[in-house]
């Protein structure tokens, strides 16, 4: 796999979901308006103080039923949970469909692929048929060992046997939305553990570590070897990670600083926000960065430019489950 990396904070951009608007936004680092492009040390900063600024773009998707499949009976109602890579000059992003429905087919896994972020709106969803049963909340990535792309994520499917847990689906093109296998296990959830949710995949050299949250300010690690992964060796989830957080943990390494670093979705009150830590190892301690509400990763504390999409940032708007893009 090739290990995400996070180049240049000072271009650093994250995908998050506005969840009062349930649309997709960019935010970008601010910092990038006020650094030069050769000063290395102003790119590192924010990653040395923990101290963070972004821009927030307008929307760049919102729901469009007229570009989803037919659903008379039950309205499609959001976008949420983006993952999202670069390969042959277009983006392909996957996420999470919700319709106003319970039960099975209220969460879809979407996919759009574009050359530019200007034509996404105007791209026709592909949705992924891989169960009946609940699941979403998507990462996607290419394995290099197997020469696949993979979708990670969390689903359950009933007519199968398939239990609530962690899954993957592998494809050789992932341009086809057709070609994606259905879910397997990466490991069956043993009775009366917490299964978790937003589960993420990273490797180091040696093993493929899986992170996971469970809405109880815990986040948690599993791991496996290289030669294992997906499905085979995974060891017992244990603690990485307690804190006041939420969900929707992604790791990353971060290139040139021999370190990773872990955005996690916090609450205060109804209002969502990020956090940040680092770690020098994927199974080692992750040390606050920008970890509380004065300071944040990201919230509308220290977004530059507050209004958005008509409304006051501080005043109504919740972050939540963000992709960073590797730029």
């Amino acid at each position: 796999m090739r290990a995400a990396s996070v180049r240049r904070l000072r271009r650093a951009i994250l995908l998050g979901c506005v969840c009062s608007s349930c649309c997709v936004i960019a935010l970008g680092n601010a910092a990038a308006d006020e650094q030069s492009a050769s000063d290395e040390k102003g790119q590192k900063d924010a990653l040395r103080t923990g101290v963070f600024r972004w821009r927030v773009g307008s929307p760049l998707l919102e729901i469009d039923s007229e570009r989803l499949p037919p659903s008379p009976d039950h309205e499609w109602l959001a976008i949420k949970d983006p993952s999202v890579v670069r390969y042959q000059d277009r983006w392909h992003l996957f996420c999470s469909l919700r319709k106003n429905k319970e039960g099975d087919g209220q969460i879809r896994i979407g996919y759009l692929s574009f050359v530019d972020w200007t034509q996404a709106q105007q791209a026709n969803w592909r949705v992924l048929e891989l169960t009946p049963g609940y699941h979403g909340a998507p990462q996607i990535f290419y394995f290099e060992p197997q020469r696949k792309w993979y979708l990670i994520y969390q689903a359950e499917d009933q007519t199968r046997g398939l239990k609530y847990g962690p899954c993957f689906s592998t494809n050789a093109d992932i341009a086809d939305a057709m070609k994606w296998t259905l879910p397997e296990p990466l490991y069956v959830v043993k009775d009366g553990a917490r299964a978790g949710l937003d589960f993420w995949v990273i490797c180091d050299d040696e093993k493929a570590l899986l992170f996971f949250t469970t809405l109880n300010g815990r986040m948690w690690r599993a791991e496996t070897a290289l030669n294992n992964f997906p499905d085979k060796g995974w060891s017992e989830p244990q603690v990485a990670l307690k804190a006041d957080i939420f969900e929707a943990s992604h790791t990353y390494r971060v290139k040139d600083l021999s370190q990773y670093f872990t955005i996690v979705e916090a609450q205060a009150g109804k209002r969502r926000y990020f956090k940040g830590y680092v770690a020098d190892r994927l199974d080692g301690e992750w040390t606050p960065l920008a970890h509380s509400r004065d300071k944040p990763l990201v919230s509308p504390r220290n977004v530059v430019n507050q209004e958005f999409h008509g409304q006051h940032l501080t005043a109504t708007v919740s972050l939540s489950a963000s992709d960073s893009i590797r730029c």
